[in-house]
């Protein structure tokens, strides 16, 4: 079974309960620190504020993101080890600093020995944890080994906390059984567990907000990421040339039916939506030194002037089309934003965003675009920027046709994860000879594709461009959504 990913249902009383516990874990460790004695700053540090931060955390976590994203509830697993392991710690110093501490206490100091029980604790939550990652990523898919495992801990903690109580005063009483309703509460998670059974993909670790990550990609792929970590540097074009007989056929008889602005734009782009349909490949893109598909998720940017002056304003749209959209879905989200940006003042999100940048003066704007850069790569760029941000995206167009120009050799940008840029020049005609030897006119459009050479290799590039190629000697294949759609690798 492949991409099993485990969810908590609000319905399940286990979800519930372990939220509850979760939160009472909260409440006993504030209240021991309102009983508790004095801490030096790294205990109050690691023994109040972490614990309390990671119930609440979890608790959080069980109720909000259990039913699409309960894989996030390894970070909180990870800090409840460290947690442990740093009580299991702190017992050993004072247990050295009172050697007649641990025969008084007897339990499992006595019967271990101080030094080989923070040997055994600390084993055994770091092997609980990786063995929780790995299941909560799918690398695991045997239920009964979590289940065991999870046992681990727990029996530690009730095996501690039963043979201690008689040396224990108030606050340490209190701080035993939070830690006991701590892990409590993600043995009762555990034990709620359901597989998504819908058949779609769902997010985990190591997954971004506009992409998965390809885990089964070539071991060579990965390694040229880091050989060539810029994606200006990692780019290879193309220049080729499309004959447009066909195409301008194609859009009178889409003007006769009432589509006014339809045009050469969205034939290019309805044939690169079907090409993502057909190939998905070209629909991934880099960040972090790996390699990521946003599936059905494909994102166009163009930038556009609202007039055609050279002082005149420009902007950029951006749109999320699909493999199955048709070149009347790709013309109406097309003109949909167009006619948002034209008819309007220039304050679109994107300039927004842009115009608040600039304010902002030179040598703290190039701090701010490398903390912005630092949070890419880390995927943790917040999705209101990743949606205004014309360098996050499938595929960028441009068009010197409308400047009458031939199209440029334009450079992919370093910031953002953009893996194609295509350029389109103007019309031109050419004197041929047909197969018979006449001499014909024929009307063709050069353009530049700019490709990441990172995402996949120039065999596939190439198998794309030829399909392209196809599908525009025949766009009336674009009235209708494709009969297959070919889903990429894991």
């Amino acid at each position: 079974m492949k991409n099993i990913r485990y969810y908590l249902s609000r319905k399940n009383p286990l979800t519930w309960l372990a939220a509850l516990m979760a939160v009472a874990s909260a409440v006993l460790q504030i209240l021991a620190l309102c009983f508790g004695l004095q801490l030096s700053t790294a205990n109050f540090w690691f023994q109040k504020v972490l614990p309390i931060w990671i119930a609440l955390g979890f608790a959080f976590i069980v109720l909000v993101r259990g039913p699409k994203e309960f894989y996030r509830s390894t970070k909180p697993v990870f800090w409840t080890c460290v947690y442990f392991a740093q009580i299991a710690l702190d017992w050993n110093l004072r247990l050295q600093e009172a050697p007649g501490l641990a025969a008084e206490l007897g339990g499992g100091y006595a019967l271990f020995g101080y030094k080989r029980y923070v040997a055994v604790c600390w084993i055994i939550y770091l092997a609980f944890y990786f063995i929780y990652r790995m299941f909560m990523t799918g690398k695991l898919k045997h239920y009964l080994i979590l289940f065991f495992m999870g046992l681990l801990p727990f029996a530690v903690l009730l095996y501690d906390f039963i043979y201690c109580v008689p040396g224990l005063v108030l606050c340490e009483l209190l701080n035993k059984l939070a830690n006991v309703l701590l892990v409590g509460s993600l043995f009762a998670a555990v034990l709620g567990l359901r597989i998504f059974t819908d058949g779609k993909y769902h997010p985990t670790w190591g997954d971004r907000s506009d992409g998965r990550q390809l885990r089964t990609i070539d071991g060579m792929s990965l390694v040229a990421n880091y050989i060539m970590p810029n994606r200006n540097g990692a780019s290879n074009s193309i220049h080729d040339k499309l004959e447009i007989s066909n195409i301008e056929r194609y859009i009178h008889k889409k003007r006769a039916e009432g589509m006014e602005n339809f045009g050469i734009t969205h034939v290019f782009l309805a044939a690169y939506v079907r090409c993502v349909a057909k190939y998905p490949g070209i629909n991934r893109f880099l960040s972090g030194q790996r390699v990521f598909q946003r599936d059905e998720d494909i994102q166009f940017t163009m930038a556009m002037k609202k007039d055609m002056r050279t002082d005149g304003e420009e902007t950029m749209i951006k749109l999320h089309l699909t493999q199955t959209d048709t070149s009347r879905e790709v013309y109406e989200k097309f003109n949909k934003a167009y006619e948002e940006v034209k008819s309007t003042p220039l304050n679109s999100s994107f300039d927004a965003v842009a115009g608040a940048l600039a304010s902002i003066p030179g040598l703290l704007l190039k701090f701010v675009v490398w903390v912005l850069k630092v949070m890419d790569y880390f995927g943790k760029l917040p999705k209101f920027l990743l949606e205004v941000s014309p360098f996050h995206a499938s595929v960028i167009f441009t068009s010197m046709g409308s400047l009458g120009i031939p199209p440029i050799v334009h450079h992919l940008y370093d910031f953002g994860n953009l893996p194609v840029f295509v350029a389109f020049g103007r019309k031109y005609r050419r004197q041929e000879l047909d197969a018979e030897g006449n001499a014909v006119t024929r009307r063709y459009v050069d353009f530049v594709m700019n490709c990441d050479e990172r995402t996949v290799d120039g065999f596939y590039y190439a198998t794309v461009l030829k399909y392209f190629h196809k599908l525009l000697r025949n766009p009336e294949v674009l009235d209708n959504p494709p009969e297959e759609i070919i889903r990429d690798i894991d």
